[in-house]
């Protein structure tokens, strides 16, 4: 296990581009990622890509995806520790 081992970590826009890079590294590093996107497609290849990761389909600026990542964070019940944004405005 690497730097990240038993760590949680989340990426907004983690489903493509530098966000996937990043997700993918932390995986590797141990953590499990917490990554969103807005398009599921890209979004569902992105976490079997990684292995050790969980989706949250939904624009960040909007208040209800952003209550659903923290649902999602908290309902693994071990905090977090790493967040990385790369969402961006298209």
């Amino acid at each position: 296990m690497g730097q990240l081992a038993n760590k949680t970590a989340i990426v907004t826009g983690g489903s493509s581009g530098i966000g996937l890079a990043v997700s993918r590294r932390f995986a590797v590093e141990g953590a499990h990622v917490f990554i969103t996107g807005r398009r599921e497609r890209d979004l569902a290849a992105a976490v079997e890509t990684i292995g050790s990761a969980t989706g949250i389909a939904g624009d960040i600026s909007d208040f209800d995806a952003l209550d659903r990542l923290y649902d999602a964070v908290r309902e693994r019940d071990k905090g977090l520790d790493v967040g990385s944004s790369r969402a961006r405005d298209t």
